[in-house]
């Protein structure tokens, strides 16, 4: 009896861990939703154009992420010393840094995705490490002279991408890989290899791949060269070593031990000292920060954090002012999820909202990095958001075109409606000419009236035509007409805007128009 080897061994050569684990991930509905989701933050640059606002319409996209973002901007570690509470994500981004924002609504996207597996506690293991090791790289990022160093938190971040992905779709594997590392019986790379298939790092870059990451992050989660490291000559090869050092850092923050942490990253100072320009002192303050976020950053998604070691605490009670003293302000979370609501949508509690707005661009204007286009968007968050509107947007008069466009907008279909949100600049009968040139602000709580009817232009009737309330903010300098605010619901507001809430959004207005005037 003969027959073929090679066919008997292809009929019967057992499915290799990896080729089987990366179907069960193939199979996951969820994971294409991230993966799409997390290739839009990541192409979000702080040197693209116009990154703040891209960067907030992205997380108030989501309400989950938008609360998460917020409940991180009032924790202890970015409170600022006024303890006015954060409401906004523009401001949000404005207080803790557009990097932070990013690197944060990254890390939450991963956790909301791979929490809730089987197994949570060895997946939650893996995803504090990820946290960790991402605010690792953003702390490197900052002393970086490279271009985009931001991405230096992210490639951190994806790091151990590949562990995460074990862990979820097969916590024996992650379990059997981990016991041979902890006993000493191989090191990461070779358990790995040898159970698995290929290193950690090879399918956490085939999972990334097939979610569209940039290559240059994905060419940064494979292992360094052996022997003594040399200082990297390109952008590459630093977000490499960076992305290692950040990973190598989590696991000593993050391990239990009677060291001082300082003592236990000797080897770690010893390898990357040179090439990362770090000494003993710097990599002691560098930990001690990250420490601390990475419990408040943890805190503020509810993932609960293993005891570590001392350097946080160390920090934290040398540099923070204790909390008992610090003024109890409203708290901002509280704020957006208690807030009962009218019919139309309204907050109730839409002054407090409405206060808190005017109290943060209060703080932007104070500030030396106070941009415009960052203090536009601000205002339109917080008209937006305190007043429960749908829609809202802010126009200006384009002079090539004769037109006042739509240069920013937040809610519902913003971009289809920003897109289409123009109107001519001379003057007409219709209720936008009518408001601009009379410098009249308009809060319009049933758009079906008749007369309201009448003046509403054909371009509004065509692009909004379930508008039943809203309001037009017209931003007139000198009697020239610059712009306005527009802001709709679906719903008509029978409750109306009461004087104390209308002094409020007259206040914002004005604070604009101040900085706008300034230039």
């Amino acid at each position: 009896m003969t027959s073929d080897p090679s066919a008997f061994l292809q009929h019967d050569a057992p499915e290799m861990p990896r080729d089987r684990i990366l179907k069960k991930i193939g199979e996951d509905l969820s994971l294409p939703t991230l993966g799409v989701a997390v290739s839009k933050v990541v192409e979000i640059t702080s040197s693209g154009e116009d990154p703040v606002a891209k960067l907030a319409h992205f997380v108030l996209s989501d309400v989950g992420l938008t609360q998460k973002i917020l409940r991180l901007s009032n924790t202890i570690q970015y409170r600022n010393a006024s303890g006015i509470p954060v409401t906004t994500i523009s401001r949000a981004i404005f207080l803790l840094g557009f990097n932070t924002v990013k690197t944060s609504a990254l890390a939450m996207l991963l956790v909301d995705c791979f929490q809730d597996k089987k197994h949570a506690q060895s997946v939650r293991k893996e995803l504090i490490h990820a946290l960790c090791a991402s605010i690792v790289g953003r702390e490197m990022a900052q002393r970086s002279i490279y271009h985009d160093a931001e991405e230096a938190a992210v490639a951190a971040l994806f790091k151990n991408m590949g562990r995460v992905l074990v862990a979820s779709f097969d916590h024996q594997l992650h379990g059997r890989i981990q016991s041979m590392i902890d006993t000493g019986k191989a090191t990461p790379a070779e358990a790995s290899d040898l159970l698995l298939g290929c290193a950690y790092e090879r399918f956490g870059e085939l999972a990334l791949q097939d979610w569209k990451i940039p290559d240059t992050i994905v060419q940064s989660l494979g292992r360094l060269p052996g022997g003594t490291l040399k200082r990297a000559s390109n952008r590459n090869d630093w977000l490499k070593q960076v992305a290692t050092f950040s990973d190598e850092v989590a696991d000593q923050i993050l391990a239990p031990g009677t060291n001082s942490l300082p003592d236990r990253c000797k080897g770690i100072l010893l390898k990357f000292g040179n090439v990362l320009d770090l000494d003993k002192d710097r990599l002691a303050s560098l930990l001690a920060r990250v420490e601390l976020e990475t419990r408040e950053l943890a805190k503020s998604m509810d993932i609960a954090m293993p005891p570590v070691g001392t350097a946080a605490d160390e920090l934290s009670d040398s540099r923070e002012v204790p909390s008992e003293f610090l003024l109890k302000a409203f708290d901002s979370e509280q704020m957006q999820e208690k807030s009962e609501r009218y019919a139309s949508g309204k907050p109730v509690n839409a002054r407090d909202l409405l206060l808190a707005g005017v109290q943060d661009v209060t703080q932007m204007l104070a500030s030396d990095q106070c941009k415009l286009n960052d203090l536009v968007l601000l205002v339109l968050e917080t008209l937006y958001s305190s007043m429960g509107f749908r829609f809202a947007t802010a126009c200006l008069r384009d002079v090539q075109s004769s037109r006042f466009v739509a240069r920013i907008a937040v809610g519902e279909k913003y971009a289809e409606r920003q897109k289409a949100f123009a109107f001519p600049s001379k003057i007409e009968s219709d209720i936008f000419s009518l408001a601009m040139s009379n410098n009249a602000d308009l809060m319009i709580s049933d758009a079906m009236a008749p007369k309201i009817q009448s003046m509403l232009p054909a371009w509004h009737k065509a692009l909004l035509p379930d508008a039943r309330s809203f309001i037009v903010l017209p931003l007139v300098i000198q009697k020239k007409p610059l712009g306005l605010f527009y802001a709709d619901r679906a719903v008509v507001a029978e409750e109306g805007v009461p004087p104390d809430e209308t002094a409020l959004i007259k206040t914002l207005k004005s604070q604009l128009l101040a900085a706008m005037m300034r230039g």
